[in-house]
């Protein structure tokens, strides 16, 4: 099954035939299906909602794109300035260099260093996209690159309405939230060619899911391909260009041979 894009222009993102299963080792080495077959593209400016029952392998389609799964089969191919490279056979340095300028992801959960200040988590984004060493004499020039992340991130904590007195405390010790404000903090703090959503705003109150699908709506102006999975439909309505419904894989648990 394929969902064309109505933009005239070649897709940013072009995934073919990818399909995904997962051996489980606890129940004899059974396989089960999660993806099957998904094809997908994607264009500049669009925001593609993944659709479809709880299982139906929306998240897992989200890391595949984001290089955390590899997939049984298929292509995952991306555009950017730097050319298309296809995700399903990337090596990890191509992967960890997407991640670095190319690629955003927003998940369900904040992963963060243990005990390092929330505005230093996000910052760290902008200084790997323009990096600055402290060593051969360049010291000041790194001390201005960290001030100058420090201060995009606080504009954008302003926005998200994350309190002041948060911001240099390690974000383990914030509300889910607080957390998730973060999470957000960090994949929009750079303009990414691919922007990846999963629950988004799940754990937000009004007036911060408010922000966020402004902040979606920024990105898609920019040029972003955005593909997200929205359980609240209010915010799936505002955001979505389009929604896109996974074909189904087999229920059944497929024994390894």
């Amino acid at each position: 099954m394929t969902h064309e894009s109505d933009s005239a222009d070649l897709p940013t993102l072009r995934v073919r035939g990818v399909r995904k299963h997962f051996t489980l080792h606890l129940r004899d080495g059974r396989d089960l299906p999660v993806l099957h077959g998904v094809d997908l593209d994607a264009a500049a400016g669009e925001c593609v909602a993944l659709v479809g029952a709880s299982g139906q392998g929306k998240s897992t389609l989200i890391k595949c794109l984001y290089g955390n799964y590899g997939v049984d089969s298929g292509s995952i191919l991306l555009r950017t300035d730097g050319g298309e490279i296809d995700m399903a056979r990337a090596t990890p340095q191509q992967i960890i260099g997407l991640r670095e300028r190319a690629i955003a992801y927003v998940s369900q959960f904040l992963r963060a260093v243990p005990r390092v200040p929330a505005i230093d988590v996000v910052a760290e984004r902008l200084l790997q996209a323009h990096p600055v060493t402290a060593d051969l004499g360049q010291t000041d020039a790194w001390q201005a690159a960290q001030e100058a992340a420090r201060e995009e991130v606080a504009a954008l904590f302003e926005r998200l309405n994350l309190p002041r007195a948060l911001w240099q405390l390690p974000p383990a010790t914030f509300s889910g939230g607080e957390q998730q404000r973060v999470n957000i903090a960090r994949g929009f703090i750079l303009p990414s060619d691919l922007l990846l959503l999963d629950e988004p705003t799940a754990s937000l109150d009004a007036a911060n899911r408010r922000v966020v699908i402004q902040l979606i709506h920024e990105a898609k102006t920019r040029g972003a391909t955005v593909i997200g999975i929205f359980h609240d439909e209010e915010v799936r309505d505002a955001v979505a260009t389009r929604c896109v419904t996974l074909p189904a894989a087999s229920a059944e648990l497929e024994t390894t041979r």
